[in-house]
């Protein structure tokens, strides 16, 4: 029996303590402060991004066009050249001997064929008073023609030995940086044979990156309308290390990758290219000019896709799903999901839920 009492007066003390009515628990919690921006129509550049590689804007391989031993070398590695430098010589002894030979060939041959002229004129003559024969004529002047197309080839000899004596004397053929040397002093080379030094124009320099082929369209038509700008970010570092222009596009689009090779023209006057390189490349290809805009701080990652919290009329919110098509900067580019005017946070939405109230505080342009 006093079991019972107990239970029942137990029971008592819990009836009272009870509210009188169930509570909502959204309605009770308080709103949530928030920061929002209004959606806006304003004119975006449109970009693509990628990657790419810096390339020598000329790159040359220096080889021996003639065979023999290296005398001396006239540069240093890394040193900067302009294109007449004398870079390497070789022993000229046998080809100043060979020009020496040609040139007397020459002068023999010149000599002979002034002889082989005056005989020539002669017998014409003495044909004419009918004191030679038809043969003797016909044979004399055979011989000055032979005598001169021998002249003509010595000619092109002492041309040539000339040609291989300046050979002998190696070259910068363009402005660049000379790169690692791989001969020394005293070494035998032949001609157009091993690598003696490579020479890399790095001022200016080229990048060579590809893009989709859906994006071939707008790059052409931007192009068509002036020079399109190219900024170049290292990727060790966010801020811009070169502007250039676009000056190529491949005339075909790879059917392996779907991608289209372009190329641009840096001026590099820091020296921050450097050829073999990988940049980050933005390629500006327009202007949109009523894009709609949100600040990309708004734009969440969900399961199903990108999505933002609007704010509705009546201070609550609601997740929606969006298109996003792109990122310029700090804004989002929108293509469905949200309206113009409509107001979407940027700050606080991941305390969030759908249909959460919010204190808004004063708005901000995207």
């Amino acid at each position: 029996m006093k079991k019972t009492i107990v239970l029942l007066l137990s029971l008592g003390m819990l009836a009272s303590c009870r509210p009188a009515g169930k509570t909502d628990s959204k309605k009770s919690a308080p709103p949530v402060p928030v920061r929002v921006a209004v959606a806006t129509r304003q004119a975006v550049p449109r970009e693509l991004r990628t990657f790419g590689a810096v390339q020598a804007l000329q790159s040359v391989e220096i080889r021996a066009q003639v065979g023999g031993p290296i005398t001396q070398l006239h540069f240093q590695e890394g040193q900067d050249v302009k294109a007449g430098d004398l870079l390497i010589s070789l022993d000229a002894r046998p080809m100043e001997a060979a020009l020496k030979l040609a040139e007397a060939n020459l002068a023999r041959d010149r000599a002979l064929q002034a002889d082989a002229n005056r005989e020539a004129v002669r017998q014409e003559e003495l044909l004419k008073k009918g004191l030679a024969a038809q043969d003797a004529a016909e044979r004399a002047r055979t011989q000055a023609e032979a005598l001169a197309a021998t002249v003509h080839a010595d000619e092109a000899a002492v041309a040539n030995a000339k040609l291989n004596l300046e050979y002998c004397s190696i070259r910068a053929p363009i402005f660049g940086r000379i790169g690692e040397r791989r001969v020394d002093a005293g070494n035998l080379v032949k001609a157009n044979d091993q690598v003696l030094v490579t020479i890399n124009q790095i001022q200016p320099v080229e990048i060579s990156f590809t893009a989709p082929q859906q994006e071939l369209a707008d790059i052409l038509t931007a192009q068509a309308q002036g020079p399109l700008e190219i900024r170049a970010f290292a990727t060790e570092r966010p801020e811009v290390v070169d502007r250039g222009v676009l000056t190529f596009v491949d005339n075909a689009v790879d059917a392996t990758t779907g991608t289209i090779r372009l190329k641009g023209k840096f001026e590099n006057e820091n020296r921050t290219l450097w050829p073999g390189k990988f940049v980050s490349i933005v390629l500006g290809v327009g202007l949109d000019a009523k894009a709609l805009t949100i600040p990309a701080s708004a734009v969440l990652t969900g399961q199903k896709g990108p999505l933002v919290f609007v704010v509705k009329a009546d201070q609550t919110t609601e997740a929606r799903f969006i298109k996003h098509i792109r990122t310029y900067e700090q804004t989002a580019v929108i293509g469905e999901g949200v309206q113009e005017g409509e107001q979407v946070i940027v700050d606080g939405q991941q305390r969030l839920a759908s249909g959460a109230k919010v204190t808004v505080t004063k708005p901000t342009q995207p």
